[in-house]
This record gives C-alpha cells, sequence and structure tokens, in this order.
C-alpha cells in the first residue's frame, strides 16, 4: 500500500469518527438540558477529530491527492 493509500484509509476513517462525533454532539444539544454536563467532553472530542481529520486531508494534498 502507497503512502497515499494510507493516507486516503486515514482521512477514510477520520472522518467516519469526526461525522460520528459531530452527530453525537448534535443529539446532545436537543436533549438540553438532560446531559448538559457532558458538553464539555463530546465538543473537546469532536474538536481533535476533526484536528486530525484536517492535518490528514493536508498531508494528502501535500501527497497530490485531493479529498
Amino acid at each position: 500500500m502507497s503512502d497515499i493509500d494510507t493516507i486516503k484509509a486515514e482521512v477514510k476513517k477520520l472522518n467516519a469518527q469526526a461525522t460520528q462525533l459531530k452527530m453525537d454532539l448534535h443529539d446532545l444539544s436537543e436533549d438540553l438540558p438532560t446531559g448538559w454536563e457532558k458538553i464539555p467532553e463530546i465538543a473537546a472530542r469532536t474538536f481533535k477529530a476533526y484536528e486530525q481529520l484536517t492535518d490528514a486531508r493536508q498531508r494528502l494534498a501535500a501527497a497530490g491527492e485531493q479529498t
């Protein structure tokens, strides 16, 4: 597997994780005020996931591929 293929697989995995966390945050917001204490944890996890996804996409672009 080439470096580009490895990064593509990473982007796909991170995108799925980030999307799921986005939906978790959305679901949490719909249930407010129930579960309000989970906001910092889920928001931090979502932020980290999108940060990692952005980094992986930048590495893929630098390797010559478009996402």
